[in-house]
C-alpha cells in the first residue's frame, strides 16, 4: 500500500477509535521506520522532553534501522533527527545520544583484539573508578563506537582490573538520564532480547501500565524477534508476555495486543 493511502486510512481509523486501542492500531498502520521516526518526534515536541523513549530507540537499533529511521523523519517532519536531538538535549546526554544515532558500534564480523579490549577496559577504569570524578567522554566514546562483540570483552576485562562490574561503575559514577543512556547500551550489548523483556515488564509492572512502552515495544518487536523476547521474558519474570497482558489491560486493546503477540512459549 502506498504510505499516502496508508497515511488517509490511519486518519480515518483515528476518527473512528479512541484512547489506547487507537494507538495500537495507528501504530501498526505505519511502516517500522516512520513509526520510530514519530516516536521520536513525539518525545522532542512540546514541553519537556521523554528521554527514556529516545534512549530507547537509539540504544537498540542498528546502524540500518537508524538510517532509515532518520531517513523517514526528514522526510516527515522536514528537520534532521539529529539537530532536533542537540536542540532538546544538552551536556553529556546529548553527546552520547549523537554518537548512538551514528551508529558506529555495528561490527559484523565479530573480531576482537584482544589487546585493544584491555586497553579499553583499563581505559574506563582510569577514566571513573581510578580518579575523582569521572570523564564521561571516554565512557562514551568506548561505549558508543565499539562493537558488541568488542564490548563483552571489555566488560570481562574490565571486572578484573575494577573487581567490579561496569554497571555498578555507571551506576556509581553518574546519574539521571546519562546513566539510563550508558546502562541501556550495556543491557542492549549482554542480551538485547532481555533488554526488551526488561521494557515489556517494566511498562505493566505496578499501578498503571505504561501504554506508549508496550505498544512501541510490541509493535516494533512483532515482526524481528518478539518470540525470542517472550522465552526471555519468561525466564526472567516466571510467568508468560501474555498472561502479563492479560492481567494489565482489558477489553479490544487487550485482544489485539494478544493476537499480536501470539502463542506462549
Amino acid at each position: 500500500m502506498a504510505w499516502w493511502k496508508a497515511w488517509d486510512l490511519t486518519e480515518t481509523l483515528k476518527s473512528e477509535l479512541s484512547g489506547k486501542f487507537e494507538r495500537l492500531i495507528v501504530a501498526l498502520m505505519y511502516p517500522p521506520h516512520r513509526y520510530e521516526a514519530k516516536e521520536l518526534h513525539d518525545a522532542m515536541k512540546g514541553l519537556g522532553t521523554k528521554e527514556g523513549v529516545i534512549i530507547e530507540i537509539l540504544a537498540s537499533r542498528t546502524k540500518t534501522q537508524l538510517q532509515e529511521i532518520m531517513k523517514a523523519y526528514e522526510e516527515d517532519y522536514g528537520s534532521s533527527l539529529e539537530e532536533d536531538i542537540q536542540a532538546d538535549t544538552s551536556g553529556y546526554l546529548e553527546r552520547i545520544l549523537v554518537c548512538l544515532l551514528q551508529g558506529s558500534r555495528d561490527d559484523v564480523s565479530g573480531f576482537v583484539d584482544p589487546g585493544q579490549a584491555l586497553q579499553d577496559a583499563q581505559d574506563l577504569y582510569a577514566a571513573g573508578e581510578k580518579i575523582r570524578g569521572t570523564d564521561e567522554m571516554k565512557f562514551i566514546t568506548i561505549l558508543c563506537t565499539r562493537s558488541a562483540t568488542h564490548l563483552l570483552r571489555v566488560f570481562e576485562e574490565y571486572e578484573k582490573i575494577a573487581n567490579k562490574s561496569i554497571e555498578d561503575s555507571i551506576k556509581s559514577e553518574t546519574h539521571g538520564s546519562l546513566e539510563e543512556a550508558m546502562l541501556t547500551v550495556v543491557k542492549c550489548t549482554r542480551n538485547l532480547h532481555s533488554y526488551f523483556a526488561e521494557r515489556l515488564h517494566y511498562a505493566m509492572k505496578g499501578a498503571g501500565t505504561r501504554d506508549g512502552t508496550l505498544i512501541r515495544n510490541i509493535v516494533s518487536r512483532s515482526e524481528i524477534d518478539l518470540n525470542l523476547i517472550k522465552c526471555q521474558f519468561k525466564k526472567m519474570y516466571g510467568q508468560t508476555l501474555s498472561s502479563m497482558i492479560m492481567g494489565d489491560t482489558s477489553g479490544d486493546y487487550k485482544n489485539a495486543l494478544l493476537s499480536l503477540v501470539g502463542s506462549d512459549p
